[in-house]
């Protein structure tokens, strides 16, 4: 069996309506790469990237929703395992806002208690086209206790420090919440390299 090149593996997931943008986001942080022409997710999709974080090698497997009605049943059954969850609207567009409290909804039906979430306005280089102010995102994410940030995946804007973010806030979690996420850690020695395959999650 190969050695394993990373110390833990977090599941994190990106929700939100279709058009939101992220698909941008996933493929600005992890292949540092900006496309207009992304066609929308179909069902799920993911990508996977490697990042140190205090001494350890963290492999972040970062799956990518489809936000069409017709694949929600797809995509709920991604959120069971989620270890952070990045809910993502768009600041032109005051639906995909609007929409957040169902997403946020989403999360408390399917997603473990202890899911670590996150609030992203996308698009925010687009400030003339604006229709969502940023105090509304910020007032959002107070309410519910959850971080914030503006991002532009088309001007590489808070990406990479909002994944960051959220995975740090992951790894502060007690140890024994890493291995109620993923059941098939059977104790804290797996963490030091013992581990199955990444393909049973």
């Amino acid at each position: 069996m190969a050695k394993k090149t990373y110390d833990l593996l977090f599941k994190l997931l990106l929700i939100g309506d279709s058009g939101v943008g992220k698909t941008c986001v996933l493929f600005r942080f992890s292949d540092d790469a900006f496309n207009t022409t992304f066609i929308s997710t179909i069902g799920i999709d993911f990508k996977i990237k490697t990042v140190e974080l205090q001494g350890k090698k963290i492999k972040l497997q970062i799956w990518d929703t489809a936000g069409q009605e017709r694949f929600h049943t797809i995509t709920t059954s991604y959120y069971r395992g989620a270890m952070g969850i990045m809910l993502v609207y768009d600041i032109t567009n005051g639906k995909s806002f609007e929409n957040i409290s169902k997403w946020l909804r989403n999360i408390d039906e399917h997603a473990n208690e202890d899911v670590e979430r996150m609030l992203l306005g996308n698009k925010c280089d687009m400030d003339d086209k604006r229709v969502v102010p940023k105090g509304k995102g910020e007032q959002i994410a107070r309410e519910h206790g959850i971080r914030f940030f503006e991002t532009s995946a088309k001007a590489n804007i808070n990406i990479e420090k909002a994944f960051l973010t959220l995975a740090e806030d992951i790894l502060r979690k007690p140890l024994k919440l890493h291995i109620v996420s993923h059941p098939k850690y059977l104790g804290p020695k797996d963490f030091e390299g013992r581990c199955c395959s990444e393909t049973s999650l």
